[in-house]
């Protein structure tokens, strides 16, 4: 309760005049303000780990362009509103957003799409349906992510339930990507030893 206070109040403080002023140029000699008010090298672990959250993020948002069943949709973008609260946690140290019920609530959804998949007895490779490649993006997006946030916990903690998240999320992105090739009724592109 009293961490949503202190959020709510950095919030208004710090986005109240932000969002109406687009650049600052405060950021002109390689640094970058953080949401709690103190400044960072743009190349420090945790603006990379935020980079590598808002990228994946905006790859789940080029998923959402495609044709996808509701169920989906409503899911990715609760998903999205997360890595948002990820990256706030990350922007200010100490803060902890994300909870023990978000993973527990990606493993539910892991398990309840799985079980209606055939058992993979072969690698797949990224591909298919356009929706479903652009998934499979997002779960490598999402690896990258998951090593920028274990390279900055090893020097400053982040919050446990966050490091479990984002490396849920990549699990569940490998197997949205065979759900949505098996909406699309496209078969998963599985790899070949022998192909030449």
């Amino acid at each position: 309760m009293i961490a949503s206070l202190m959020y709510n109040r950095l919030k208004r403080k710090i986005m109240g005049n932000r969002l109406s002023k687009i650049f600052t140029r405060g950021g002109d000699k390689g640094s970058t303000g953080l949401g709690d008010g103190s400044r960072t090298n743009k190349f420090s672990d945790r603006i990379v780990a935020l980079g590598a959250i808002d990228e994946l993020n905006s790859m789940i948002g080029l998923m959402l362009t495609e044709s996808l069943p509701p169920k989906i949709i409503k899911m990715l973008t609760v998903i999205q509103h997360h890595l948002f609260n990820l990256g706030g946690e990350i922007s200010m140290p100490g803060y902890k957003i994300i909870q023990k019920n978000d993973v527990l609530e990606l493993e539910e959804i892991i398990t309840s799409y799985n079980k209606d998949l055939p058992p993979l007895k072969e690698f797949i490779l990224p591909g298919g349906s356009k929706a479903a490649a652009f998934c499979h993006m997002a779960r490598t997006i999402c690896r990258r992510t998951e090593q920028a946030i274990f390279k900055l916990n090893s020097k400053d903690a982040i919050n446990a339930y966050s490091l479990q998240y984002i490396n849920r999320l990549s699990d569940l992105l490998f197997v949205l990507a065979r759900v949505i090739n098996k909406h699309k009724k496209v078969k998963d592109v599985f790899w070949k030893k022998d192909i030449s």
